[in-house]
C-alpha cells in the first residue's frame, strides 16, 4: 500500500454519491490509514447499511487511530443506524471529539442516544435539521447528562418550540465549557428568552454566542435590555431577530 494512505491524515469524500455498497471497499481502505483524524462522508446515500458496514472499522482501530472528525451530514441515516453508531462509539468510549449528523430524518427517537453520547469526549455536535421536534427536544433535556465536554452544538431548524428552549436552559446550566450555541428556526415562542436568560444568569460556563435567528416570535421580547446584561468581550452573546422582516420565515412557520 503507498506511503500516502499510511500518512493521510484528512479524507474529504463529501458529494461523491458513494452508496452503502461502497462501505465495504472503503472500510478494507481505511485500515490502511493509521494516522487518520478527519473522516468527512456528508452528502452521500450511505443509508444505515453503509454506516454498519464500517462500524467494524471503529472496533478495530479505537486503540490506535486517532479520528476525531467524522461528518455524516445529509447520508440518508434513520435513527436505527445513528443510534447503533453512537451506542458503539460510546461504549468503546471512542476518542471522537467533533461529529455531524446534520441532515438526517432521525426523528425524535434518537434523543435518548443523543442525550447518552453527551457522556462522551464529544466537543462539537452538530444535529441541525434531523427532525426532533418538541418530543425529541423534551426527551434530550431529560437524559442531558451531569458533566458534559460540550463546547459546540449546532440543533437549528428542530421545530423545537418550547422545549428546544427548555432543553437549551438545560443545557446552559451543566456544560460549563460550552461556548457556541446554533439554535436557529425552532419556533420558539417568545417566553422562550426568558428561560434561556434565567439559565444564563446562574450559569458560570464561558458562553461567547447563542444563535437564535430564525425564530420570529423573539422579536416580541425587550432587545434592549438582554442584550445589554449578557454581553461577551463588549459585544451581545444573543443573536435575536429584532423584527419580524428581517428574514424570510422558515418553512414550518404558519
Amino acid at each position: 500500500m503507498s506511503s500516502s494512505l499510511q500518512s493521510l491524515r484528512v479524507l474529504n469524500l463529501r458529494g461523491n454519491n458513494l452508496c452503502k455498497n461502497d462501505m465495504e471497499d472503503l472500510r478494507c481502505a481505511l485500515v490502511h490509514m493509521p494516522v487518520l483524524e478527519i473522516l468527512d462522508l456528508a452528502d452521500n446515500p450511505i443509508q444505515d447499511e453503509g454506516i454498519k458496514s464500517l462500524i467494524p472499522w471503529f472496533v478495530q482501530t479505537v486503540e490506535h487511530v486517532p479520528l476525531v472528525n467524522l461528518i455524516l451530514k445529509n447520508c440518508d441515516l434513520s435513527c436505527s443506524g445513528a443510534s447503533e453508531l453512537l451506542e458503539v462509539l460510546l461504549e468503546l468510549k471512542y476518542p471522537l471529539t467533533s461529529l455531524s449528523l446534520a441532515d438526517n430524518d432521525l426523528g425524535s427517537q434518537i434523543a435518548p442516544s443523543l442525550g447518552d453520547f453527551l457522556r462522551s469526549s464529544i466537543k462539537s455536535l452538530d444535529v441541525r435539521d434531523i427532525s426532533l421536534g418538541s418530543s425529541g427536544f423534551l426527551e434530550l433535556r431529560i437524559n442531558v447528562p451531569h458533566i458534559m465536554n460540550l463546547v459546540s452544538i449546532n440543533i437549528s431548524e428542530n421545530r423545537g418550540g418550547i422545549q428546544a428552549a427548555e432543553f437549551l436552559g438545560e443545557l446552559i446550566s451543566k456544560a460549563s465549557e460550552l461556548l457556541t450555541v446554533h439554535a436557529g428556526y425552532n419556533l420558539m415562542p417568545p417566553e422562550s428568552l426568558n428561560i434561556i436568560c434565567s439559565a444564563l444568569k446562574i450559569a458560570k460556563g464561558k458562553l461567547e454566542h447563542i444563535d437564535l435567528m430564525g425564530n420570529l416570535k423573539l422579536c416580541l421580547a425587550d432587545h434592549a435590555s438582554i442584550l445589554a446584561e449578557f454581553q461577551h468581550k463588549g459585544k451581545p452573546i444573543l443573536l435575536i431577530p429584532t423584527s419580524a422582516s428581517q428574514e424570510a420565515p422558515y418553512d414550518d412557520d404558519p
